[in-house]
């Protein structure tokens, strides 16, 4: 401007856009009708006119605002402090580090998939920059998934980070072709990687240069199975111990964190035909085979749910067992945790398959609790799978193959054994709860469908009702079901008159009375009015002189009968 003062005016498009430079004049009352009319027709969803003052001395101009009209200027809370402004990786060197290739691998996703790569491959390999650099648009796209949440992040522009992202990666895909270019990543043709080892020890990049040899040694094998094979033939060929071991196994680390944690190449290595439930019991299986091993020696039954590991798999699991690459163990630890609590499905389309594989995995990863997991971790994953299988879906498709009401009991107070936590117990309780009070359940025990005698109805009752004692329900759950069984075996003896019946039946004092004392105890029948009438009816037998002379004369008898009527409350 040629004068020291004039006037600018900003806008705000939206309400939460920046200001904008408009116009600037000398004239004050051009620029307040500027802003005005700018206002007035919608142009603009603010306006600010502000006067600007040259200082002689400094050559700066001192801004004053003259008028603020319009929607107010949303204060954006920043959400990290200013030290941390900034793009998140500086150097070529921060690529390398976990969280920067976890989040190279999520944006290049296809890209590596493609190719049958690992992002620490990517990083070390010259051919692959060469190939990712030459493919242009993959990797400004790549680029855009970063900056973009990072700009929202740490409110830096856009444009800045993206430019910013660009020369890091163009800095560090020209360093590995760089060293591909000066043969810093020797073959394995005619050396060992232990002589390569001792001879990097101590020198400067020797992390960088080991992890081109041990990636260069994958080129050419697609497949997470050849692949793995291949490393485990390396980790055989690392020195024993000191630095040089490390400096091998660490790379070899890396990589097979990043194989195993694609699905795909999970399932090559364990085998395809693996569903998700089995695919996690081999990767606990690999992961801690001692355990394993000792679970099935006590329940061989277990070794049909779990599938047994060969192959590469077998001789990577040998070194996780001896406490090598416990980053990896831990890995697939939390890869089986997530999956246990992701809403995906064991054994899709088979219920019950789903309860056992289920069943399963909490008794092996159990059992490794405190190696592997905390005892904590584990109950809070199983309690979180348990919401999957207290659904209507899934509990439709557990019970549908059932024929009978009584078999859909069954099957409930066995869901009901499974599930963990206090609310997915409760839950599961009322799904046993409205099959046990249904008269369809009450009408086909009475009926005795399937040939069925009164007697076996009250015994199939007492062995339901001892089941559901055992499931850990909640207290008033569980004496709700215990009641509604009683009150159904009530019907099945009231109808049959058994225990009137018994009373007067050709036998011995003693016969009748463990009878009674059986159905009392809560073994022929269950707990309720059947219970406490034979109880009732046992204690009138025993009154009788008849039957005292009996037990008198045959003290070997009394035994049993001590330990009957204990268990039916009428001694101590």
């Amino acid at each position: 401007m040629a004068g020291s003062i004039h006037y600018e005016v900003y806008i705000r498009k939206t309400a939460p856009a920046p200001w904008a430079l408009q116009m600037a004049t000398e004239e004050r009352a051009v620029a307040m009708e500027t802003a005005e009319e700018l206002l007035r027709d919608d142009r603009a969803a603010a306006v600010r006119v502000t006067k600007e003052i040259l200082d002689p001395e400094t050559m700066e101009f001192q801004s004053l605002t003259l008028m603020t009209k319009g929607a107010p200027e949303i204060k954006r809370k920043r959400l990290v402090s200013e030290d941390q402004t900034g793009p998140r990786c500086l150097a070529p060197t921060d690529l390398y580090e976990p969280l920067a290739r976890e989040t190279i691998g999520r944006v290049l996703e296809d890209w590596l998939k493609r190719q049958g790569v690992t992002t620490f491959e990517l990083l070390h390999r010259p051919d692959l920059a060469e190939r990712l650099e030459a493919s242009g648009l993959e990797l400004q796209h790549a680029i855009q998934k970063v900056a973009i949440p990072e700009s929202q992040a740490v409110g830096q522009p856009v444009h800045d980070l993206v430019r910013h992202y660009q020369k890091l990666a163009e800095r560090t895909l020209e360093r590995v072709v760089s060293a591909g270019r000066r043969e810093l990543f020797p073959g394995l043709e005619n050396r060992s990687i232990a002589d390569l080892a001792h001879r990097l020890s101590g020198k400067s990049e020797r992390g960088f240069i080991m992890g081109g040899i041990v990636a260069g040694a994958l080129k050419g094998l697609r497949g997470g199975r050849a692949r793995v094979d291949r490393l485990m033939d390396l980790a055989a060929g690392a020195p024993m111990d000191g630095p040089p071991h490390a400096l091998v196994m660490v790379p070899i680390e890396q990589i097979l964190c990043e194989i195993m944690a694609t699905r795909t190449s999970l399932a090559d290595v364990l085998g395809p035909s693996l569903d998700q439930g089995a695919s996690l019991a081999a990767v606990v299986r690999m992961v801690a085979p001692k355990e394993v091993a000792a679970l099935i020696a006590q329940d061989e039954k277990l070794g049909l749910q779990i599938p047994a590991v060969t192959g590469p798999a077998a001789r990577l699991g040998e070194r996780l067992q001896d406490g090598q690459f416990p980053l990896l163990a831990s890995t697939l630890a939390r890869m089986v945790l997530r999956e246990l609590m992701s809403p995906r499905r064991l054994r899709p389309g088979d219920a019950v398959g789903e309860i056992d594989i289920m069943r399963t995995l909490a008794m092996i990863l159990t059992a490794t609790a405190g190696r592997l997991l905390t005892l904590e971790e584990v109950q809070s994953a199983f309690s979180e799978r348990s919401k999957s299988i207290i659904t209507a879906d899934f509990v439709a498709a557990f019970v549908a193959p059932c024929e009978t009401v009584l078999c859909e009991a069954e099957s409930l107070t066995r869901l009901c054994e499974n599930v963990t936590g206090t609310a997915n117990k409760r839950s599961a309780a009322r799904w046993l709860a409205a099959c046990i009070s249904s008269l369809r359940f009450e009408s086909e025990m009475r009926s005795g469908a399937g040939g069925r005698s009164p007697a076996q109805s009250l015994a199939i009752l007492a062995g339901l009702q001892r089941t559901v004692l055992t499931c850990s329900l909640a207290e008033r759950e569980e004496q709700e079901i215990v009641t509604a069984i009683g009150l159904v075996g009530n019907g099945v003896e009231a109808e049959a008159r058994l225990i009137p019946m018994l009373a007067r039946a050709k036998a011995t004092p003693h016969q009748k009375l463990t009878a009674l004392l059986k159905m009392a105890a809560g073994e022929t029948a269950p707990f309720g009015p059947v219970a406490d009438r034979a109880k009732a009816e046992a204690l009138k037998l025993l009154r009788q002189p008849e039957t005292r002379e009996t037990l008198s004369r045959s003290p070997q008898a009394l035994a049993p009968i001590k330990t009957l009527m204990q268990a039916a409350g009428l001694a101590a």
